[in-house]
């Protein structure tokens, strides 16, 4: 018998890939609710919040200095800086830096990271065709949708197969959105998601080691998806069943381990844009719910650090993983929970500059992270990941255990990130390397987008 030969018999799962095709195709600007166009609001300034700050980063500048030196065309702008590239290398640069601090957006039950692979490949295609706002927005939404479904129905069995979530998913994300932006139909975009399964890839080696190419992820995503969506338009064809197929992607990333009905549950009638989180501090998000936890401790009983004799972090099985206590690049201390639990005992803020080598290296912080003791919540393990939560217990010398559980991290769930937290956020890190000017420009341009006449303000940098 051919083992490669496909399956006989369908089954009721054998139209999924077309079902997301399909939504795209015939999902228009009327079907998208207010909540859905403010969400997607909310998620552009705390996209142009990462950008910019990543763009400033070694990463991005050491990529520019490269993809400027061999590309000549001047089709799309590059966040951070007065150069232009093409439509492909402005999307993966693009991509990238709003990785380049882990500060970007993300998703709870789909564990990845929607701004960097959904917003680039947009924004990069919108300005080469001169495109409005209300597609813009449409197609954005419906990137960041089919990303998250299918990150969704994957996770967490992706993440302990060493997948990282962003990058596998976002190509599918990227590839849908500019498929409904350049007016590709069903068959079109279903060409594109079956391309895209070809481009998935991303592996979690980049733990402990701090490699650059996790920053890169987001951006690879963002490119691959743009070229996807080109060539379905041309009619270059993908597999048509490539979630679902005897050798797709299902198969090959979880072993057909597949949450179904998160994959279509409610599609059409809300979109996964609307529960998006955002991130008060530039590290991992497995790491919040320990930060929010020490921070309302010590806000309660007014800690001396001097009198803490150990700090038990209790997250779930994928958020545990991160219990490292040594580093050598910011990446792996901004992904170590002992680091992070230690930085918010001492510090009376945790802000991107707290993980660089100047102030991690301090012998307090040092002894600090040594006290930390991180393990499995029974409790936490059995929300996850329908909630994101932890627990932390700050042990006192004199014997006294003082506990806080954490359901949501701040920028999630019941405990969200207002639009002026956003705000706040995005003017705080963004004024000085823009100017306030223009930030604040950027943020009535933001909360009116969908009423601009044209663009220009997010592509001169």
């Amino acid at each position: 018998m051919n083992d490669l030969a496909p399956p006989s018999a369908a089954t009721e799962h054998d139209d999924a890939t077309r079902r997301l095709a399909r939504h795209v195709a015939a999902t228009g600007c009327g079907d998208l609710s207010e909540r859905a166009v403010h969400s997607f609001k909310r998620a552009l300034i705390d996209y142009l919040t990462s950008a910019i700050t990543g763009s400033q980063e070694p990463v991005s500048r050491q990529m520019l200095e490269y993809l400027s030196s061999v590309d000549e065309s001047r089709a799309a702008a590059v966040i951070g800086s007065s150069a232009r590239l093409s439509v492909l290398n402005a999307a993966l640069l693009n991509g990238t830096s709003a990785h380049a601090l882990d500060f970007d957006d993300g998703h709870t039950n789909g564990s990845a990271h929607p701004a960097g692979p959904n917003f680039p490949a947009v924004f990069a295609v919108a300005e080469q065709q001169g495109l409005d706002a209300k597609r813009v927005i449409l197609a954005t939404v419906l990137g960041y949708d089919v990303m998250l479904r299918v990150a969704s129905a994957i996770h967490p069995n992706s993440a302990l197969q060493g997948w990282h979530n962003t990058p596998i998913t976002g190509v599918f994300g990227a590839a849908a959105g500019v498929s409904k932006l350049i007016g590709n139909g069903e068959e079109q975009t279903l060409f594109a998601l079956g391309l895209a399964g070809s481009f998935a890839g991303g592996l979690f080696e980049f733990l402990g080691e701090g490699a650059d190419v996790k920053r890169i992820h987001p951006g690879k995503a963002a490119r691959d998806g743009v070229l996807c969506a080109e060539l379905g338009k041309r009619r270059i064809t993908g597999p048509t069943h490539v979630l679902e197929g005897k050798h797709g992607f299902f198969r090959a990333f979880v072993d057909n381990k597949v949450n179904w009905q998160r994959l279509t549950q409610d599609l059409g009638t809300r979109y996964e844009i609307e529960d998006a989180y955002f991130k008060p501090y530039p590290c991992c998000r497995h790491l919040h719910p320990i930060i929010d936890g020490i921070v309302t401790l010590k806000r309660k009983h007014q800690i001396n650090p001097a009198q803490v004799a150990r700090i038990e972090a209790g997250s779930y099985a994928v958020g545990a993983r991160h219990d490292h206590t040594t580093w050598e690049a910011l990446l792996d201390a901004q992904m170590s929970m002992p680091c992070a639990a230690a930085l918010a005992l001492i510090e009376d803020n945790v802000t991107s500059p707290s993980f660089k080598p100047g102030r991690i290296d301090r012998p307090e912080v040092q002894s600090m992270i040594a006290k930390v003791k991180v393990y499995t919540d029974e409790e936490t393990e059995r929300q996850y990941p329908r909630r994101r939560g932890g627990v932390v217990t700050l042990v006192m010398k004199d014997g006294a255990r003082l506990t806080e559980r954490v359901l949501d991290p701040k920028g999630e769930g019941e405990n969200p990130m207002s639009d002026a937290d956003l705000e706040r956020k995005f003017l705080s890190n963004c004024e000085p390397i823009i100017g306030k000017d223009k930030c604040q420009r950027l943020v009535a341009a933001v909360w009116s987008f969908e009423r601009l006449d044209n663009l220009a303000l997010f592509y001169r940098w």
